[in-house]
Order: structure tokens, then C-alpha cells, then sequence
């Protein structure tokens, strides 16, 4: 104890010095080294890791003039806030100004409006307590707030979307559990984003957090502190399930306040764990729309929430992947780091033509063409990875990163892949953003030498023209790599057992979508008034196994057929829609495109998303419920529900047309059709 008591008091001294010798940012990280500092060095500490020492009074070119709208607002939080720190009433007045005169400031020279409960005063509160200047916490402040505290969440969620893909990477059961509830992390994690923890903590657990927070440097620390928050009480979480939303949330709201303030030197030493395992292009990728310029163009930003509202999983750049594939990629990491084992989903004949040489071939196609086949390919692929860990290999790592083309088209099969994995909870599940178009365009633009330093010298590339039929039927590929690279292979010779497994299936590619059923389940009863209509037939509405052939008798509608364009968020709003979720609806060129279902008291809409116009729509498919004579599942991939068109008399079902969607919530979206349909055929009989 003595001994830590020394080295306590020897870093404290080496700080105290480098403070009055003015260090810089660098040097006193080094310094404290993650660790809360003395009461005392504080302020100055602070004032260093801020970049704001020396800075002048920004302050005193305010006009003095309070004239905002919300005056009478900013007044009143001022008072109240100043009330509970429990001043003198002469300290209080003085207090009370200086806060109304930052607030109004910052509104102003910063074109803000304060909005009461936005988190401002809860930030200021610690800067009151280190007992520096006014000019001093007014630019402390300014740089914290542009810094530190993700933007515009309240408008976007963006910071949540992205908190919520990290604890799907890294506890996706804990996610899939919360996503179940319907609890989203803006529910909970609002006020630990806008405020650093300030209004949950004690004073004194803020000021360490704030600590080691500044002395990072790195805005996503506030990510990760979160994360740690959820996974250390996951148990905790997942035993209150039968506990309402409400609960759960207020729960989850509270749990930063057990916090301790000898806890946080390894409460943060834990997220920054955390921060190491984790992928780290989404800080290239996600820093700037968090924590940029405000000012950053419309499209930009629309884009940004876009990708980060819709990805599946967490993204990673293809220059990572190549950078950690690479022999001295990860030679220093010892057990930090992340070590990526890369699943490459296109097609057999894409991974033949060329792939880089530590990717694993998982065929996504063979998801639907044989679930059994696909099954064992993933116990393979599991063997690989733990065979590539034990041996030490580049090639092996916990973390699996999906790759597939970089067509929407194709890599609609590998997201059904990957949300595979999620459905089963397996940690660390990554996309490689761009695919091999991505990839391809990272070699061209590389220098050879660069090529070579990473053992791919040898990668031909090939440019099929855009529009190019063989582009699309066969994908944008590498040409082979060496022999010696595929022979040596680990996983070229394991994968060439699926290699010949999928050739096997290839001549049913064009079959893979057959979806009439026999009937397991009768929805309708022959006692029923309205099942009379559909005496001695089985059931229109069967969920279950589903693996005859096609009816062939009816014409589909063509994709190139004049569709009606419409807004998405009207349509949603419609006074008479009954229920809409998301889904891929899958078209007879086995495409799946982004759609949504809309269930009216009347009819069924399958409303396709317009890549290029966001929000906006196609009606793909408008049909009136009553002539739904036939809901079908595929019985392997219950998901996958085709929807079928026509009318019934004596002689049976005719069928005029279908639909086929993918649905995550498959059973709930049936079961609400269903009682639509019987409503609708209810009112027809009377």
C-alpha cells in the first residue's frame, strides 16, 4: 500500500511540474496515463487537454444585451441550477449572471436556441466546481460542447444508431433482447450523451470520468463508457423480462449512478478495452458527421443517416480488412487488437476467379438453395476459424468480417447470411463496406510496392464495363492469385469441399424460390359462416413447410410496368392503415429489393424504396385482401412468405399471382393479415 501511495505521489509530482513548465497535450497524457488527477491540478489539466490555456476572454466582446426569445427561460434554469449548488444569496446573484451571460453568448455567436433540458447547465455545473474564471468556463465549455458531445441526435439518433450497432458487435444476445422490448438507446442514453453523465453521477464520479475522458482525447470514449454500462449489467437486464418497457428503461437510465469514484479508473480502463476490440474505420467514417462542422452539406449528412440508420451490422472499411490481413498487420498487437477471420459469400465461380488469399468461401446462395449444405459449410467454416486461431495464422481471428460483391443485388443474399449469424448471437459479426468493388478500387489506387509489402502482388485486377451483362450475371471480380497463394491456402483447400457442393446445386439456382405448400394448419373452420366458402380445400392461409413446385398457371406483373411514385411517410400515415412493416420483397430475377408492407382495412400495398429518392416510393403491388387466397412459408426459412392472388369456387383455388417477401417479423405480420382478410370476408358474407 505504501509502495502505491509512493507511486501515486511521484506521477502527481512529475504533473504538478510539467504544469509549470506549461507541457503540451502529449506530454501530460503520458503522464497520467488514464488516470484521475489531484483535486488541485485540475482546472489546469483540463484547461491543457481542452487546448484552451492561455486563450483569451472570449467573453468580453458580449454586448451585455439579454433579448433572446427564451430569456426568460435561460433566467429561470440559471436560478434553479444555482439554487442546489447552496451558495451564499451575494454568490448567488454573481453566479446566476455569469451563467445567463455564457448561455446567451454561446446562443448567439453560435446561432443556437436554448432549449430548457438540452444539457448545457448540467455541463456547466463541474466547470463551476473547479472554481476557474468566467472566460475560462466559457471556453471550456465551447470546446466540450463541439468536441466531446455527439450533434443533432435529437433530430437524427444517428449516435444511437451507431451505439446500438456496437453492442451488437460485441453482445448481440443482450441487443437482440432490448431490440425485443422495442428499447432503442435514445430511451435510455439520452442524458448520458448530452451531459457526459452529469445529472446521473456524483459530482465527485463526474470530475474522474471527465478526467480520463479529456485526457483521451477521443470523443467515442463516451461510446464504449456506455457500452461497459449495459454488458456489466447484462444479467441483471436480461432476468427482468418479464418486466414492463417502462421499467426496463428507467432501469437501464440508472444504472451510471452506482458508480463510485474509486470505480472509474477501471471503469474506463474497460472501455477503452472494449475501444480496442472494436473495428476502427467507423471512426474514420462516422467522426465527422458526429462531431464535425456543423455545417457539413445536406446530401452528406443524409447519407450518413441513411448508412448508419439501415446497416445491419458494423461496417468495415476494406483498407482495414487488407491492413490486418497483411503477415505485420497485427505482429505487435499481441492480444490487443482485432484479428479478422474473413468470410467471402460471393458465388463459387467469383471466389474461383479470385479472393483474397486468408478469405473463407461461404456460398450465401446455398441459404436458399439447401439449408442442409449450408449448415455444414458453417460448421466448417467454424472449424477453419479455430484451426487458423490455435495455429497462430494472419488468417485466424474472433472477428468475422462478411464480404460479398458490392452489388446490392448480389449482397441482398449475404445480408440474409449475416443477419444469420445475429439471429444466432455470435460476437463480433462485421460487413466489409464496398465489397470487391471497394476492394478492387483500393488495388488501383495502391502503389505496387504497397501491393506487394501486403503479400498481394500478384492480384490481376479485371474491369468489366458498367451495364456489362457478364458484370452482372457473374460479378466484378480479381482475376486468380498465384497458385502457390490458393494451393497453400488453409481455407482454399477446406473451402474447396463446398466449392464442389455448390456445383452440385448450381442447376437449381433457377428453382430456389418454390413456394406452394401442403396444408399443416386449418385457419379456418368448415362451422365457420365464412368457411364455408372454402369447404373441403385446405387452408388459404398456411404457414408452414412449403416445398412443392411453383404454380405456373398465372402471368407476373413485369418490373418494367409504369408504377405510381408516392411518399412513404403520407402512405404511413394514412388514417386507414392497420399495420406496416419492412421487408425485401424478392422479384423472379431472385433480386431483393428494399420495400415495405401497408395493410389498409381493405387492401395489402407492397411500397418499393427508390434508391435514389429517399423516401419516396414505388406501388409495387396493390391488392384488395379478399383476393389473398393463399399465405405460404418456406418451412426452412419461415421468413420467407409468399403471398398469393386469385379466387376459390368449388373447383378449388385459381391462381392469378403472387408476391414474395422477406419478413423479419414474419409471424406477426401474417398473423394480422390474416385477421384482416377475415374481417374483410366477414363483411362479405353479411
Amino acid at each position: 500500500m505504501a509502495e502505491a501511495s509512493s507511486d501515486e505521489s511521484e506521477w502527481n509530482t512529475e504533473l504538478e511540474q510539467a504544469l509549470v513548465e506549461e507541457c503540451d497535450f502529449g506530454t501530460l497524457k503520458n503522464i497520467c496515463k488514464g488516470r484521475p488527477v489531484p483535486a488541485h491540478l485540475r482546472a489546469d489539466v483540463w484547461q491543457v487537454c481542452l487546448n484552451v490555456k492561455g486563450k483569451g476572454d472570449i467573453l468580453s466582446s458580449f454586448d451585455g444585451v439579454f433579448d433572446l426569445k427564451e430569456q426568460s427561460i435561460i433566467r429561470e434554469d440559471c436560478h434553479n441550477l444555482v439554487d442546489k449548488l447552496g451558495n451564499d444569496e451575494e454568490e448567488k446573484i454573481s453566479v446566476v449572471g455569469d451563467l445567463e451571460s455564457l448561455i446567451t453568448f454561446y446562443c448567439k455567436s453560435r446561432n443556437e436556441k436554448y432549449i430548457s433540458g438540452n444539457g448545457w447547465l448540467e455541463i456547466l455545473q463541474p466547470l463551476l466546481s473547479i472554481k476557474v474564471g468566467r472566460s475560462e468556463i466559457y471556453n471550456m465549455f465551447y470546446t466540450i460542447q463541439n468536441k466531446f458531445i455527439p450533434r443533432d441526435f435529437d433530430k437524427s439518433g444517428k449516435p444511437f444508431h451507431l451505439f446500438r450497432l456496437l453492442l451488437l458487435y460485441h453482445d448481440p444476445e443482450l441487443c437482440s433482447f432490448l431490440d425485443t422490448k422495442r428499447i432503442t438507446p435514445d430511451l435510455y442514453a439520452s442524458s448520458w450523451f448530452r451531459e457526459l453523465f452529469a445529472s446521473v453521477c456524483d459530482l465527485k464520479v463526474i470530475l474522474n470520468i471527465w478526467d480520463v475522458y479529456f485526457e483521451t482525447g477521443d470523443p467515442f470514449l463516451l461510446f464504449f463508457l456506455a457500452l461497459v454500462i449495459l454488458v456489466n449489467a447484462r444479467e441483471q437486464l436480461l432476468e427482468a423480462e418479464n418486466q414492463s418497457k417502462q421499467q426496463i428503461v428507467e432501469m437501464i437510465s440508472l444504472f451510471p449512478s452506482a458508480l463510485q469514484a474509486e470505480d472509474i479508473e477501471d471503469f474506463c480502463s474497460l472501455a477503452q478495452y472494449y475501444a480496442s476490440k472494436t473495428p476502427q474505420s467507423f471512426r474514420r467514417d462516422y467522426e465527422k458527421p458526429l462531431f464535425g462542422s456543423s455545417m457539413l452539406p445536406t446530401k452528406e449528412v443524409d447519407d450518413f443517416d441513411l448508412q448508419v440508420a439501415q446497416a445491419l451490422c458494423l461496417p468495415v472499411s476494406v483498407r482495414e480488412l487488407l491492413q490486418a490481413s497483411h503477415p505485420g498487420g497485427v505482429s505487435n498487437m499481441g492480444d490487443q487488437g482485432v484479428r479478422y477471420f474473413i468470410v467471402d459469400c460471393r458465388p463459387a465461380e467469383q471466389y474461383n476467379r479470385g479472393h483474397l488469399p486468408t478469405a473463407f468461401h461461404l456460398d450465401a446462395n446455398l441459404m436458399l438453395q439447401n439449408l442442409e449444405e449450408f449448415n455444414t459449410a458453417v460448421q466448417a467454416l467454424f472449424a477453419a476459424q479455430q484451426q487458423a486461431i490455435l495455429a497462430g495464422s494472419v488468417a485466424g481471428g474472433e472477428h468475422l468480417c462478411f464480404i460479398g460483391s458490392g452489388r446490392e443485388e448480389e449482397d441482398q443474399y449475404v445480408h440474409m447470411v449475416v443477419a444469420n449469424f445475429l439471429q444466432k448471437h455470435h460476437q463480433y459479426v462485421s460487413f466489409a463496406m464496398g465489397g470487391y468493388r471497394a476492394l478492387k478500387q483500393v488495388f488501383q489506387e495502391c502503389p505496387d510496392e504497397a501491393l506487394l509489402e501486403l503479400g498481394l502482388r500478384e492480384c490481376i485486377l479485371s474491369s468489366p464495363e458498367p451495364g456489362n451483362t457478364s458484370d452482372i450475371e457473374h460479378g466484378e471480380d480479381f482475376a486468380p492469385l498465384t497458385q502457390n497463394l490458393q494451393k497453400d491456402s488453409l481455407f482454399g483447400k477446406l473451402s474447396n469441399v463446398m466449392k464442389s457442393k455448390s456445383a452440385e446445386v448450381k442447376e437449381k439456382l433457377a428453382n430456389y424460390i418454390k413456394n406452394e405448400s401442403t396444408p399443416v394448419e386449418r385457419h379456418v373452420s368448415n362451422t365457420d359462416p365464412v368457411g364455408k366458402r372454402y369447404r373441403n380445400m385446405a387452408s388459404v392461409f398456411t404457414i408452414g413447410d412449403d416445398e412443392e413446385a411453383d404454380d405456373e398457371s398465372f402471368v407476373q406483373s413485369s418490373d418494367d410496368e409504369r408504377r405510381e411514385v408516392v411518399s412513404l411517410e403520407t402512405w404511413l400515415n394514412k388514417p386507414d392503415v392497420v399495420y406496416s412493416c419492412h421487408c425485401r420483397e424478392v422479384a423472379e430475377n431472385r433480386y431483393m429489393f428494399p420495400s415495405h408492407i401497408l395493410v389498409t382495412s381493405s387492401h395489402m400495398y407492397i411500397l418499393r424504396d427508390i434508391p435514389k429518392k429517399k423516401g419516396m416510393v414505388f406501388i409495387q403491388s396493390r391488392k384488395s385482401l379478399g383476393s389473398i387466397v393463399k399465405i405460404t412459408s418456406k418451412k426452412r426459412y419461415p421468413e420467407f412468405i409468399t403471398f398469393k392472388y386469385g379466387s376459390s369456387d368449388d373447383d378449388g383455388l385459381k391462381i392469378t399471382s403472387q408476391s414474395r417477401c422477406i419478413i423479419t417479423e414474419a409471424g406477426e405480420a401474417t398473423k394480422i393479415i390474416k385477421q384482416q382478410i377475415m374481417k374483410v370476408l366477414e363483411t362479405l358474407e353479411s
